[in-house]
C-alpha cells in the first residue's frame, strides 16, 4: 500500500511539474514586453566588434566590451555600451578617419544621436586635430557634434580650451565658448 501511494504522489508530482512547463506560451512580444517593464536589455553582446558597410566599403568599425541591446522600447529604443566604445569612421575611401572613443556611450536609434561620457577623444588622423571633452552628444545624420562640458582641441598650430564646442564630424567648423588659449585666424575663412 505505501508502495502505490509513493507512486501515485510522484505521477501527481511529475504532472504538475509537466502542465507547468507546457502552459507557459510566452510569445516574443510578452518576453520583450517584460523585459522592457523590468528595464532589462533584450539582448547582451561581450566583445562586439562590428563592421558596416557601404557598397561593399567599409564606413565604420565599431568596438566594445559590452553592448546591451535596448531596442524593445517603444518610444526611445537604445543600446547602451556601459564599458566603454571604439567608433571608426572612413571616408574618401578609407584615406580620411575619425576615431571616436569614450567610457560610456548610449545610441538613440530613432534620432541617431549619441551620448559619450567620460575621457572623451575624437581624433581626425588626416587633419591631425583631437578633441578631449568629458561629455559629447553626435548627431550621426547631420554628422555633428556638440558639448556644454569643458574641453581642448589640439590642432597641428593650435590648443584651445573652452566650455562649450560644436564641430562638424571630422571636427572641422568649429564654434567654442568661453575660450582661452593661442588661436591662430585665417581671414579668409
Amino acid at each position: 500500500m505505501k508502495l502505490i501511494s509513493q507512486i501515485i504522489s510522484k505521477s501527481i508530482g511529475v504532472y504538475v511539474i509537466a502542465s507547468m512547463l507546457f502552459s507557459c506560451t510566452n510569445d516574443a512580444k510578452e518576453v520583450r514586453d517584460f523585459l522592457a517593464e523590468q528595464n532589462r536589455p533584450i539582448g547582451i553582446a561581450q566583445h562586439a566588434f562590428h563592421i558596416y558597410k557601404d557598397s561593399g566599403k567599409v564606413t565604420s568599425k565599431l568596438i566594445t566590451p559590452q553592448l546591451n541591446d535596448f531596442s524593445n522600447r517603444r518610444n526611445h529604443p537604445y543600446n547602451e555600451f556601459p564599458k566603454g566604445v571604439k567608433i571608426i569612421n572612413f571616408e574618401n575611401g578609407g584615406k580620411d578617419s575619425i576615431t571616436v572613443i569614450g567610457d560610456y556611450a548610449l545610441s538613440y536609434s530613432k534620432t541617431s544621436i549619441s551620448e559619450l561620457k567620460g575621457n572623451v577623444i575624437v581624433i581626425n588622423h588626416s587633419e591631425k586635430s583631437v578633441l578631449n571633452t568629458e561629455q559629447l552628444f553626435w548627431d550621426q545624420k547631420n554628422k555633428y557634434f556638440f558639448s556644454e562640458k569643458r574641453f581642448t582641441l589640439t590642432t597641428p598650430t593650435d590648443t584651445i580650451r573652452g566650455i562649450g564646442f560644436e564641430s562638424r564630424e571630422n571636427l572641422t567648423k568649429w564654434v567654442s565658448k568661453n575660450v582661452t588659449g593661442d588661436i591662430v585666424t585665417n581671414e579668409d575663412e
